[in-house]
């Protein structure tokens, strides 16, 4: 049931509803989760949700019009109901969620994210998430975290034909460190309880910089995917192996044993470079050396790669190193800690 005109009031004042979902990044198994592989073969990843956040406003109207913003693309939509929203490639992540939610209620959204757009840290997600568990609460019927996660997931790929996996929305909607299993359709997510003291190591040693330059990871996918269908040895090969280092690195957290933590993450980036030459360029090559001659004992892009973020753990009490040597090449440095509630929804 739909919200009618009058409940846009409260005691004489607007109702104001608001989302925030917190982005990922990525530590082992990206890609396979992805379609075909993880159709056929079944895929495996370990991510977990950090402190930046897409954040969303509505307010309901008592006309029917409807007006979007969005912050991080400087956009703005104003319609004068839900049925003139056509997917035209202004807003369409938005207008596909009401769509798909089949929101015929009058509002004013607001919309903004934390992370740079294309920045591997699955800031799409994020939004449809936030968008998702936002224009629920206009309904009766409540979705649980994982029908957010799946219905995101949907949203993307259905609606807006957008290749990719599904670890970014499992990630935003249910927040702290999951290992996830995919054998298409089925999605099985392992909330993983690590030790304080791990936690708090990786809060400190990690560094996660943001190159400067976006990457769009759709035609990549692409041509990934349409080399392991070809049955391309080395392409398989990367595949399998990214699967086997997600299981490593959940033994790997659970147990504390964080040098190899840093292992893992390197082996995985030299496993994401084997899938195609663009993964990688000069400029994360570089990146890449800088780090590692300064304090880094492994690190990866996250995402697809081929831009975006990259992730690197130092040694002990080097970390301040690295991030001096990345700055000094200037790319942003991005401070963050571990989110563990993942979508929320309340009224302001």
């Amino acid at each position: 049931m739909q919200l009618s005109g009058g409940e846009g009031m409260a005691n004489g004042h607007r109702r104001v509803l608001r989302s925030r979902a917190p982005i990922r990044i990525d530590l082992a198994g990206g890609w396979t989760d992805v379609p075909p592989f993880s159709t056929r073969e079944g895929g495996a990843v370990v991510n977990a949700a950090i402190n930046r956040y897409t954040y969303a406003t509505l307010i309901p109207r008592e006309q029917a019009t409807i007006r979007i913003v969005s912050a991080d693309f400087d956009r703005y939509l104003e319609v004068r109901s839900f049925r003139e929203l056509e997917y035209d490639g202004n807003l369409d992540l938005i207008k596909a969620a009401i769509q798909r939610l089949r929101i015929q209620q009058g509002m004013e959204l607001f919309v903004r994210c934390d992370a740079p757009p294309g920045s591997g840290t699955g800031s799409s997600a994020s939004i449809s998430v936030a968008l998702i568990g936002l224009l629920n609460r206009l309904q009766q019927e409540m979705l649980s975290s994982h029908e957010v996660a799946r219905l995101a997931y949907q949203l993307e790929q259905e609606e807006l034909n957008i290749a990719g996996g599904k670890q970014d929305q499992y990630g935003a909607a249910l927040g702290g460190f999951n290992f996830m299993e995919f054998h298409d359709p089925v999605v099985s997510v392992s909330q993983l309880r690590l030790a304080d003291s791990t936690i708090n190591e990786l809060e400190k040693r990690l560094v996660l910089c943001y190159t400067g330059k976006s990457r769009l990871s759709g035609n990549l996918i692409s041509t990934v995917m349409s080399a392991y269908l070809e049955g391309r040895a080395r392409t398989v090969a990367a595949l399998r192996n990214l699967r086997r280092l997600a299981r490593d690195l959940k033994t790997v957290l659970l147990t504390g044993d964080l040098d190899a933590f840093g292992e893992i993450l390197l082996a995985n980036w030299l496993s994401q470079r084997e899938l195609d030459a663009s993964i990688s360029n000069s400029t994360i090559d570089d990146l890449f050396e800088v780090a590692m001659r300064h304090g880094a004992i492994g690190g990866k892009a996250l995402g697809a790669g081929g831009g975006g973020c990259l992730l690197f753990y130092s040694r002990p009490d080097e970390e301040h190193l690295v991030r001096q040597a990345l700055e000094a090449r200037q790319v942003q440095v991005i401070d963050f800690n571990f989110d563990y509630r993942g979508l929320q929804t309340w009224e302001a």
